[in-house]
């Protein structure tokens, strides 16, 4: 048999949790009479999955083309800089000052704020770079799969969206679940990070063991000797690892040379943001009404698009010119989703329609009541790492129903504390093209589940009836 005729490689986790979502929905179906309702959700997830990659164009273009503002001013790199001992603990194969440092920090940030769509640029744009320090295209790095843990166990800080719906539902303390989350998504972020490291460690100890036992065989069959010499693969990811070169994007057309003008524009800015918080907190009757209401609402994502303007203008960055540059890069990603997004989405919309979800969660019921989850929330912990539109709803549904129970308040606690790892994968892989993701599912889904976990025992320690 020739080579070209032979496998490369064994089929990838996405590969088996894709084709096993649609088979047994079929099969399922099949038995249940809903063939019907998976052949309507099969169209209806695609023409959804369309859309949602439609409605990402624009934020995506402006947040890319606000990310470029700060990378033509040098911000990625000083944020690396502050935060280099840890990133360099976390991400060894990355050099300190590569562009892809800036960009997981930022990402990471806005996930700390709760701001999702200001993140998923962020994370996009660190895949980018990511992926230039990838000898092995297709094949995720051990930094890509670290990230994505972290993206998936969800830093939160300030659960933004989840605290809105609870003040929406007029919850006595929309707030109150700051803490629980905080916790859980702690408790998440560790386990991610540990399992993300063990497993890639793990995986590039058998490799070199495997390509160790390989050189063997072939010294023994061949008479040469071998023993200092590397395998393609070895060498590539340890000289792509070790880089002290790193090549530095030109945004000198960007720049205009700065006077002291920018500066006292820049202070301008801040000191007219900081008059309109004080007109907020007198406008609203107090500090304590203002930033438990409109600050947390609606304040924080227009203060972060100031912040990244007003540095612009205090570093002599043509934000117009840097804004419209970055759009474009994020109109071609977000084009570039699309199949990804269509591929994921559909199989999970016929699993869904099918009733095995339905099955599932039943199956779990006994062990969910080991740790104190309702059973009106276990549809929606299933659906977490699925769907966030979906667990969206479910959590809508339930606080909506009654905003101050304690269903609403462990929904809420696991809304902010989890990510959705299977559109997290197919968006950030599949902006560059990776389809063989090695341990991220596995490290995002063990993530999932202690968050998931912790969320059920800090809520029952936070809620007050």
């Amino acid at each position: 048999m020739s080579q070209a005729n032979q496998p490369s490689e064994k089929p990838s986790a996405i590969n088996i949790v894709f084709v096993g979502f649609i088979v047994v929905a079929i099969l399922f179906a099949g038995y249940t009479g809903k063939m019907e309702e998976i052949t309507q959700a099969s169209f209806d997830s695609a023409k959804a999955a369309v859309t949602l990659a439609i409605g990402l164009i624009g934020v995506m273009a402006l947040w890319l083309g606000l990310v470029r503002v700060l990378e033509a001013g040098g911000l990625m790199y000083n944020l690396a800089e502050i935060l280099k001992p840890l990133m360099v603990k976390l991400f060894p194969d990355v050099p300190p000052t590569h562009p892809a440092m800036g960009a997981m920090i930022l990402n990471i940030s806005a996930n700390m704020l709760g701001l999702g769509d200001a993140a998923t640029p962020f994370g996009i744009k660190a895949m980018v770079e990511l992926n230039k320090l990838n000898p092995l295209k297709g094949t995720a790095t051990n930094a890509m799969c670290l990230f994505l843990a972290l993206n998936t166990s969800s830093v939160v800080l300030f659960p933004l969206g989840v605290i809105g719906v609870r003040a929406a539902a007029n919850s006595s303390n929309p707030a109150a679940i700051f803490l629980p989350t905080l916790l859980a998504t702690i408790c998440s972020t560790v386990v991610a990070v540990v399992v993300a490291s063990w497993l890639g460690g793990r995986d590039t100890e058998t490799r070199r063991r495997g390509d160790t036992e390989t050189r063997r065989h072939g010294d023994a069959e061949t008479g040469r000797i071998t023993s200092n010499e590397s395998s393609p693969e070895e060498g590539e990811i340890e000289s792509s690892g070790n880089q002290d070169e790193v090549e530095v994007s030109d945004y000198s057309h960007l720049l205009y040379p700065t006077g002291r003008a920018s500066q006292i524009i820049a202070w301008l800015f801040m000191l007219g943001f900081a008059g309109s918080i004080v007109y907020g907190v007198i406008s609203s009757g107090g500090l304590g009404d203002f930033f438990n209401g409109d600050f947390i609402s609606h304040w924080l994502m227009p203060i972060l698009m100031l912040l990244i303007i007003t540095y612009g203008v205090g570093r002599g960055v043509k934000i117009y010119e840097a804004v419209t540059e970055g759009a474009k890069q994020g109109f071609e990603i977000a084009i570039r989703i699309i199949p990804f997004l269509v591929a994921i989405l559909f199989a999970i919309g016929m699993f869904r329609a099918s009733g095995a979800m339905e099955i599932v969660s039943n199956l779990l019921s006994p062990l969910t009541n080991l740790i104190g989850m309702p059973a009106e929330v276990l549809p929606m912990a299933l659906v977490r790492p699925l769907s966030g539109s979906g667990a969206f709803g479910i959590m809508s549904e339930l606080i909506e129903r009654s905003p101050d129970s304690y269903s609403s308040f462990v929904a809420s606690t696991m809304m902010g504390s989890t990510d959705t790892t299977f559109y997290v994968l197919a968006v950030y892989f599949g902006a560059v093209g990776i389809t063989r993701i090695r341990h991220a599912l596995a490290a995002g889904l063990i993530a999932d589940a202690t968050g998931l976990i912790a969320a059920c025992i800090f809520s029952s320690l936070f809620w007050v009836k």
